[in-house]
């Protein structure tokens, strides 16, 4: 029993999961201090206000923060754009260059010099104007 839960938890994609969560940890935290220290200072003084994590209102004595959501929805607008173009957009481009577009099918018919209609590229004569087609018409 615990030789499968040490497979299980040795298997490569649960440890790059792994590493990926607590990395993504790492880099939520660092946007959400960016977001808290530096943009919304910026931001807030742009529009004249001190501080939008200071934001709330008060309704039959419940607080809504609503400053912290405004934080925590700048944090989620750049952590979500750093990962489309740092991660999606390359990885996207990699698998562009890397597909190859298929050969194109060889041509299963011709046109007659006399008529111009299609033919099969093995007829020796046109099916609809029956002069003769030598070699392979363009």
């Amino acid at each position: 029993m615990l030789s499968g839960f040490k497979q299980f938890i040795l298997r490569g994609n649960v440890v790059d999961l792994a590493v990926g969560v607590v990395i993504g940890a790492a880099f939520g935290g660092v946007v959400t201090a960016l977001t808290k220290d530096l943009l919304t200072p910026l931001i807030a003084a742009i529009v004249k206000a001190p501080d939008f994590s200071g934001l709330k209102w008060t309704l039959n004595g419940s607080t809504f923060l609503y400053g912290d959501f405004v934080n925590a929805l700048i944090s989620f607008v750049l952590v979500a754009g750093a990962v489309y173009f740092f991660v999606v957009t390359p990885i996207n481009g990699l698998i562009a260059r890397r597909r190859k577009d298929p050969a194109p099918a060889d041509p299963t018919t011709k046109k007659c010099q006399e008529c111009l209609s299609e033919i099969p590229m093995d007829a020796r004569r046109c099916m609809h104007c029956a002069q003769p087609v030598t070699g392979k018409a363009a």
